[in-house]
């Protein structure tokens, strides 16, 4: 019976549902067009002692969390990252000569594929994707590195906090490190939406999930990346820093919100 039900096989919109394991009670959607395959991936770095590096001593990562990404320590506490199954119903009986019309069971399950579409608005079949939640990471981490650095050099070249530079802007005119430009706030604004549109339109047009994290390739100018495991090691350097930042752009912010003071006068407050 078992090898019967293994063996049982329906089609459904063109889609072949077979159930390769009947005791599990599931059914694996089979689509009739051939996966891309992806290149095979390193093991995730392991301790000495062989276990596997993790966000937290003893931590348990889930497993689509498999650390094959490269700074991948098992995080996703909501499990946002889990990958969404849709079930797939089978129509309901709409025969006018049955006394009761049945309405269709569960003949499968559908995992949407991670490939990314060529559509610039929305990229990803699905929003909450683990290649999604990595390129999103990588970006708004290098904001944040620059944004880090930004808050830092300005106030210490000009003494105004970071929070305050737009004060200064409305009053005394467009500038940059104190020296002025020649068009207004405004224009800037509009310039700033205008080219940072283009990029990131551009950018969301790339259907290769490596150009997408780094668009016209890898930034390597002095070529000290060219062996692919000292590559990997600065994508590693790289993740760590942008989490890093993130964290500190968030407590700048947290200072600013609760003591008006920007990081460097923050800092000068416990030296008195």
């Amino acid at each position: 019976m078992a090898a019967a039900a293994a063996a049982t096989s329906s089609y459904f919109f063109g889609t072949r549902i077979s159930d390769p394991n009947p005791s599990l009670g599931r059914f694996q959607a089979l689509f009739g067009f051939k996966a891309k395959k992806s290149p095979p991936r390193k093991p995730a770095p392991k301790r000495p002692d062989g276990e596997r590096l993790v966000w937290y001593p003893r931590a348990e990562p889930p497993e689509w969390l498999d650390g094959t990404m490269v700074g991948d320590r098992g995080f996703d506490p909501l499990g946002l990252g889990k990958p969404a199954e849709y079930l797939q119903f089978e129509l309901d009986s709409l025969d006018q000569n049955l006394a009761k019309n049945l309405a269709g069971d569960v003949i499968g399950v559908r995992v949407d594929p991670t490939d990314v579409k060529p559509t610039p608005f929305q990229p990803y079949s699905e929003v909450f994707g683990l290649q999604r939640f990595r390129e999103c990471e990588l970006i708004h981490g290098r904001w944040a590195m620059l944004g880090t650095l930004g808050a830092i050099a300005v106030e210490a070249l000009t003494g105004v906090a970071w929070q305050d530079a737009g004060k200064v802007e409305l009053v005394e005119g467009s500038s940059y490190l104190g020296l002025p430009l020649p068009f207004s706030l405004t224009t800037l604004i509009w310039i700033e939406v205008i080219v940072m549109g283009y990029i990131e339109i551009q950018r969301n047009a790339e259907l290769d999930p490596e150009k997408r994290l780094y668009p016209g390739g890898y930034f390597d100018p002095l070529s000290l990346a060219s062996d692919p495991e000292k590559r990997e090691n600065f994508q590693l350097a790289e993740i760590k820093h942008a989490r890093l930042a993130m964290v500190a752009f968030l407590i700048f912010g947290l200072e600013a919100a609760f003591t008006g003071k920007g990081p460097i006068a923050f800092v000068a407050t416990f030296n008195k």
